[in-house]
């Protein structure tokens, strides 16, 4: 794919990754002791979602994402979570008007989130976008902005001194080996820090390599597995027809959690009849 999360902002699978993000981030929280929020693939940090970033004659995606959300009522808590968070950014970033217009990335919703013995730690491989990140996050205590390779920081930045740690991977997927590079990744870290949490988000565009992956990731003898997917539809013409994230070492009580807001994404972000979504354990809890 070409990825240029510019125009995906704010699309289906943003609001499936960022509304269960939040709810493992305020898992972990229940605990005092502080946190490493570790995001391999970070981004600019903020969207703006009315710039023209998409290809000429293409449609914008948040409408069919955060923009069904923005206004509905009675959803569940993890969701009106999620939305609030959303909301709040856009306002202090100058939204105005009936919709959104600014949008958080995983970064932001971090540092919304956070507490002050929290840790947040991003990187970015692209320069550009990295340097937009940190100038964002200028000033800030207990937050490190880093321009590099994020599937290295898993070597470098683990184990954490808190031993406590989120990490999540979200990679472009714009190369054919990022699976790979993800289980490389993986066993790194794992290796260095096996109790930490480690959050996957991965597309499903052909369910032959999500199984390969999975595969993979069985031979690393892994630690308890959660898998939850968001489909959005069944048609053949598009391309990513769902999305997941994969949670390693879930929190106690988090898949329940995930079982309460998936019905309700399914339900608000569906485009037909096909729409579902599972949750379930890759690796049972021992």
């Amino acid at each position: 794919m070409n990825y240029r999360h510019a125009f995906h902002a704010g699309n289906y699978g943003d609001v499936f990754k960022h509304t269960l993000l939040v709810q493992l981030l305020r898992a972990l929280q229940r605990k005092e002791k502080g946190i490493l929020y570790l995001d391999t693939h970070a981004g600019r940090g903020a969207y703006d979602l009315r710039a023209k970033t998409g290809p000429a004659g293409r449609a914008p995606e948040w409408p069919a994402g955060i923009g069904r959300l923005w206004n509905a009522a009675g959803l569940p808590p993890p969701l009106a979570d999620y939305v609030a968070l959303v909301r709040a950014f856009n306002e202090t970033a100058g939204g105005t008007g009936a919709g959104p217009r600014f949008y958080p990335g995983s970064p932001w919703l971090a540092a919304l989130v956070r507490r002050p013995q929290d840790r947040l730690q991003f990187w970015e491989r692209q320069p550009g976008e990295a340097k937009s990140l940190r100038r964002r996050f200028a000033g800030m205590r207990r937050l490190t902005v880093e321009s590099g390779d994020g599937y290295a920081a898993l070597k470098s930045a683990l184990p954490p001194p808190e031993r406590r740690a989120l990490v999540l991977i979200d990679p472009p997927f714009e190369a054919a080996d990022e699976f790979d590079a993800i289980l490389a990744a993986l066993r790194h870290g794992l290796e260095r820090f096996a109790g930490g949490v480690y959050a996957i988000w991965y597309p499903v565009t052909e369910r032959t390599r999500v199984a390969r992956f999975f595969a993979g990731l069985h031979a690393l003898h892994p630690p308890p597995a959660l898998t939850a997917e968001l489909a959005v539809t069944a048609a053949p013409q598009v391309r990513m027809k769902a999305c997941g994230l994969l949670v390693l070492n879930p929190p106690w009580r988090f898949a329940d959690e995930v079982r309460s807001v998936l019905p309700a994404l399914a339900a608000s972000l569906g485009l037909d009849s096909g729409a579902a979504a599972r949750c379930e354990w890759l690796v049972p809890e021992r």
